[in-house]
């Protein structure tokens, strides 16, 4: 068999379909010795370079599924550890599987897939139908999105300093691999900016990085689309931004500045539920502005 980077089609309904989440018997015999599964690297596709000196490309590493970190109504994310058997070469990853047409909420797709377009005519129809397959390629979507968010706000944050995200390590049909925010050696997610107990000066610091972040995607044209202190993690003082298949390009979207504005609000009215003073109506046409907007 080839191995290598397998060319991606965001409308191949096979490479949709190929997703990595499935259990396999015990008794199969291509398993490895040890641990759950080998390494779906090969055939998925893969992460911006440069890439993390973590990353784990070899075809010999295991994956071994530690638990579940998080369930959601879109999708569950679990913890894997990716290593090459007796050695210390091992990396930590969350692992997000999004629901299939069966199980998926769709209530609130319209209003972000509006300005997101694939190819063919019969996926658009079919996504716009809600039928068996147009579910799925609704799945498909936002597993591409959110791999493409990770992918160019990683970049983004390597030039700017300003913005920090997981860095994407691979996407293979609806199945999203990305960096574990949290302790590597006890498995202990960072904790959530809604869960931060924290002084005046930390709050400071911790806003004006929400600023940062939010004026880096401002210039880039797109908004994170649900942001609020639920989806943000801190970890060794810094804003990680997560929960990205929602990401709006604000100039496609006929309702871009509307989610630009709600992110603000969302986070401010946690920053000044805290006792902090935020001019949010002035931050809100800043970044309009940056975004071009206005």
């Amino acid at each position: 068999m080839r191995r290598g980077r397998r060319k991606f089609d965001d409308d191949d309904y096979d490479f949709v379909k190929m997703g990595a989440g499935e259990p396999r018997l015990k008794e199969d015999p291509d398993l490895p010795d040890e641990g759950d599964r080998w390494s779906t690297w090969d055939g998925a596709l893969h992460g911006p370079k440069p890439r993390p000196d973590w990353v784990r490309t070899e075809y010999g590493a295991v994956d071994t599924e530690l638990g579940m970190l998080k369930t959601g109504k879109e999708a569950d994310v679990y913890l894997v550890r990716r290593a090459i058997p007796d050695t210390d070469r091992t990396s930590m990853l969350a692992v997000k599987r999004y629901r299939d047409g069966k199980h998926r909420m769709f209530h609130r797709d319209a209003g972000y897939l509006e300005g997101r377009r694939v190819r063919r005519s019969r996926e658009m129809r079919a996504m716009n139908s809600r039928t068996a397959f147009g579910k799925e390629m609704i799945s498909a979507q936002w597993a591409i999105a959110e791999f493409g968010a990770l992918s160019h706000l990683w970049e983004v944050g390597l030039e700017s300093g300003l913005v920090r995200v997981p860095y994407p390590v691979q996407l293979i049909g609806t199945e999203l691999m990305m960096e574990f925010i949290g302790d590597w050696e006890t498995g202990e997610a960072a904790p959530r900016l809604a869960q931060v107990r924290a002084d005046r000066e930390v709050l400071e610091d911790l806003w004006q990085q929400m600023v940062d972040a939010l004026s880096v995607m401002a210039r880039a044209q797109i908004a994170h689309g649900d942001l609020s202190p639920y989806n943000t993690m801190v970890h060794d003082g810094r804003l990680v931004l997560i929960d990205l298949p929602q990401i709006v390009d604000v100039i496609a979207n006929p309702a871009g500045g509307d989610f630009i504005a709600r992110d603000v609000r969302n986070v401010a009215a946690w920053f000044t539920s805290r006792g902090l003073s935020i001019d949010v109506t002035e931050l809100i046409e800043r970044l309009h502005y940056e975004a071009g907007l206005l």
